[in-house]
Parts: C-alpha cells; structure tokens; sequence
C-alpha cells in the first residue's frame, strides 16, 4: 500500500482525534462550563457511568431506524419505478409526493401517536416517512433520464416496453438507487430520534430528553456521538453494498477510497 492511499485510510481517525484534541483544550483554556459544552473526557465519564442506559436505548433505536429504512427502500423502489416509467404517474404523483415531503415530520408524530399510540410503531413511521422521498426521487430520476434515441433503436429492434424496462432501464437506474440508499439511512436516524423525543419511553431520543430535563449535558453529548456512530456505521454499510452492485458504475477516484 503506497503512502498517500495509507494517509487517506487513516485520515478519517486523525481528523476525528485532531478535532477532540481541539475540542478539549479550547474547553479547558476558555474555562466554557460544563452544562454549555462539556469537554470529551466528561463525555467519555458519561459513557462510563451510563453505558448500561446507553447500550439498551441505542438497540431500540437501530432497531426502529431499520424497519422503517426497510419499508422504505421497498415502498421506494415500487414507486420510484412507477413515477419514473409512466408519465401519467410522474405528472399525478411528483407534485403530491413534494408537497408531502415539505411537511416538517415532527408535525406527523402527534397524528401517528394518536393513530398508533407512543412507542415503537410511531418511531418506524417516522423513520420511513423522512427516508423514503429521496429513494423514490432518484430512482425516478434513473428511468426518467433513459435517452429517447436509445428507446427508439430498442423498439426498433423488436424490445417492448417491459423489456427496455428489465434490461436498460433497472441496471442504469442501480447507481441511483444504491446512491439514495446513504442518503435515507442517515435521515432515518433523523425521524427515529425525533418520534422518540415526542412520544416513547424508550430510544436516544427519549434518554437525551430525559438528560436534558436533569441537565445532564455529558449525557446528552453521549447520546449524539451515539447517534453519529450508528449512522456512520450504517452509512459505511451502504458504500460497501454500492461498491459491490455498482461497481461499473464508480469510476472517479474517490469511490475508491
């Protein structure tokens, strides 16, 4: 291994290293109070003190960030085939799905409490209301931008629309797909966190509401850098699946490292 493909290995550690290192002497010099920004070594105590808390309540929250991500790359991938294939779908369904992506999901939480109760369900919900329009966006958008000239020549050929469909049109939309999937996994954690913090018992997001009501701000801090590892861990995850699907399609240097 070359020492520049060394450097750019390590180079997400020492950046994270750098900026605690920073992070803790800029706290320490300036005296800043532990209840408006506690340094990391207050946060490790935290972790210390309440990994027990922080372990359980970390598990519900991956669990309900991943059923919800679940339905939505299921529910995603129907629609965002349908919208992408059928203009009729496209003109109908875009504008309502826009409209329904513009409404803050912290506004839904009290509907699905009342539909559903407080806890786990509400939690899924969420997490597949706010992750599921950029799945179907991209993967309309890899049908939607097949070039006509190519259509034409397949037609002329003797390929129906089904076929176009199954042999051009799903393998050109993959990267898309496989693209979107980083981006909703990350907001999924969004919606888990926010049905928690308004209607569970349970989860980071209640933990972190808790600590806030008892102004535990190391906790709070704990639970966010929680939260962080989780979503890198998963996002991580989605590069390594869009690497093995869609490896023909990656070919800056950067989809590489």
């Amino acid at each position: 291994m070359s020492r520049t493909a060394t450097i750019v290995k390590l180079s997400p550690w020492l950046f994270t290293i750098g900026l605690f290192i920073i992070w803790e002497a800029a706290v320490r010099i300036f005296n800043v109070p532990e209840f408006f920004l506690p340094p990391p070594t207050a946060i490790a105590k935290a972790f210390v003190d309440f990994s027990g808390p922080l372990y359980r309540n970390s598990l519900i929250t991956l669990e309900s960030t991943l059923v919800g991500f679940a339905l939505a790359v299921g529910f995603g991938l129907l629609l965002g085939l349908l919208v992408g294939w059928s203009r009729t779908m496209y003109a109908g369904l875009y504008p309502l799905m826009i409209g329904f992506n513009a409404i803050p999901k912290v506004a839904l939480v009290p509907i699905l409490v009342l539909w559903f109760g407080i806890g786990f369900v509400p939690a899924v919900l969420t997490a597949f209301l706010i992750s599921f329009f950029p799945i179907v966006v991209n993967v309309a958008t890899g049908l939607a931008t097949i070039e006509p000239e190519l259509e034409d020549v397949l037609k002329a050929l003797g390929a129906s629309k089904l076929d176009i469909m199954r042999k051009v049109g799903i393998p050109r939309t993959l990267p898309y797909f496989f693209g979107s999937l980083k981006v909703a996994i990350t907001l999924a954690f969004v919606g888990s966190v926010i049905s928690e913090s308004v209607a569970s018992n349970y989860g980071i997001g209640n933990l972190m509401l808790q600590a806030q009501a008892q102004f535990q701000v190391p906790l709070i801090f704990a639970g966010l850098v929680v939260l962080a590892v989780e979503g890198i861990v998963m996002y991580w995850l989605m590069v390594v699946l869009e690497r093995r699907m869609t490896g023909w399609a990656q070919r800056s240097g950067f989809a590489q490292t």
